[in-house]
């Protein structure tokens, strides 16, 4: 009731306002739905990060639909016998909490990180979906952005032949520049696929006092302690480092490429930009305002939009949208680290058909459209005709995942998380405060350490 007294409010402010707030946390279900099937069981599904009841968006102040609402407008209409127990995990603590779920059997869908799913199956508590996939003449994995769908880590298994998750969510990772800045140091815009040389050229030609406004300036920003070391992944793209060679499958004969010289020119880029950033990014600080009228940042790598894109949907104020440009990433089509959180089926899932229905609707179109305009999820599906014709930022990290693909510099890669990203943050933080190690005995001793690791397992 009180939801319809809200439209109505809506409909009649739209008489003296420009329109009602539209994109993230404004819409439930608006598709008609009907029953689909009479099976029965009970799912219980394992939700990070998602809100199970109604609230607001605490950046936009938008009413946002909750879970339980929307699943009673759509899959409790369309599976009526279909039991479903939720459980909303915190992103803080999801890896361990799901983990026991796993182990204890008190789980059947899980929506997780990619880096979690692929640690999961490769330890055997995951179930293949190829079976149910090949049975659902109702399921089209064409739907599916193709670099994500064939590539990913976090749905396929290491040697590329099992499916075990449907992507649900991209992570966006951009490069978005500041056109006003540009504009004030008489600075060429970035080219729609820039390189690393390009960036940093010109990023070195904004740092420092801005000639118009007289107010400090970075040529550039990234986050130097990033737990996936996403900037360090789309620059090995762009420099053909390739890291590592082998498969998962067969992690103890990997063949590690650590101190070759296409990964030098990584680290001598990552040392040269480290000194063009404000001081607090070595701690994943200093952007607070990129992407809003106080910006003093050039360009943003591996960026969201997400800043400017709130800032539209509460003010409707098409200024900041028209300053701040998004454009790929630095991988020699565009690429860069694409993060995927999947939707997952238990090993021991207790009604796998049952669970199927719950996973596969989950990981639909319906569901994306409801958590991209709810919640401004970024989705993963060819024809995201539902987001805003005005959100470039994911329309172009569709573009970016679409020539998305794995390579062994990745989150699924154990070494690559343990030793790798931590010891290169060490590097920039060094870098930054003018005390970078020889790179070339950096990446030597980095190359010992991978291969006494790979000696070292059973």
């Amino acid at each position: 009731m009180r939801r319809k007294w809200l439209s109505v409010l809506c409909l009649l402010l739209a008489l003296i306002l420009p329109a009602c707030s539209s994109g993230s946390g404004t819409k439930a279900a608006d598709t008609k739905v009907s029953k689909v099937s009479d099976m029965k069981g009970t799912v219980r599904v394992a939700l990070a990060g998602w809100k199970l009841e109604n609230g607001l968006d605490p950046l936009t102040g938008n009413e946002t639909i909750g879970l339980k609402q929307y699943l009673k407008e759509t899959f409790n209409k369309m599976y009526p016998n279909i039991k479903l127990e939720l459980y909303e995990i915190p992103w803080e603590n999801v890896k361990a909490k799901q983990t026991a779920m796993l182990m204890s059997k008190d789980v059947d869908v899980l929506y997780t990180g990619g880096a979690f799913a692929s640690q999961w199956y490769q330890e055997g508590l995951l179930r293949d979906l190829d079976d149910l996939i090949k049975n659902d003449p109702d399921f089209h994995k064409e739907i599916y952005l193709e670099g994500i769908w064939n590539n990913s880590y976090s749905t396929r298994s290491p040697d590329g032949t099992k499916q075990f998750g449907i992507p649900a969510v991209l992570g966006r990772r951009l490069i978005v520049y500041d056109k006003k800045l540009f504009e004030d140091w008489g600075v060429e815009p970035l080219s729609e696929k820039p390189t690393p040389a390009e960036i940093l050229e010109k990023a070195k030609k904004m740092t420092g006092k801005n000639p118009k406004t007289g107010e400090p300036n970075y040529g550039l920003y990234w986050s130097g302690n990033s737990l996936n070391g996403s900037t360090f992944v789309a620059l090995c793209l762009a420099f053909g480092a390739k890291g590592a060679e082998g498969s998962l499958k067969d992690i103890k004969n990997i063949k590690w490429k650590l101190n070759t010289p296409e990964m030098v020119k990584v680290m001598e880029w990552l040392k040269e930009a480290a000194r063009l950033a404000p001081a607090g990014f070595v701690n994943g600080q200093g952007a607070e305002n990129f992407g809003l009228a106080r910006n003093n940042i050039a360009i943003g790598i591996d960026q969201t939009g997400g800043s400017t894109m709130s800032e539209y949907r509460t003010k409707k104020d098409k200024a900041l949208l028209d300053r701040f440009a998004a454009v790929m990433n630095m991988g020699p089509k565009g690429e860069g680290w694409v993060a995927v959180d999947p939707f997952v089926m238990a090993k021991d899932a207790r009604d796998p058909q049952a669970a199927w229905q719950v996973l596969k609707f989950l990981a639909g179109y319906e569901t994306q459209k409801y958590m991209y305009e709810n919640y401004a999820n970024t989705p993963t599906l060819k024809n995201a005709d539902f987001v805003d014709p005005e959100d470039k930022y994911v329309k172009m990290a569709l573009k970016i995942a679409e020539v998305a693909h794995s390579e062994l510099m990745d989150e699924a890669n154990p070494f690559y998380m343990s030793d790798i990203v931590p010891a290169v943050n060490g590097f920039i933080s060094k870098a930054a405060s003018g005390n970078a190690p020889d790179i070339q005995q950096f990446l030597d001793d980095l190359q010992k350490r991978a291969e006494n690791w790979s000696a070292n397992l059973k």
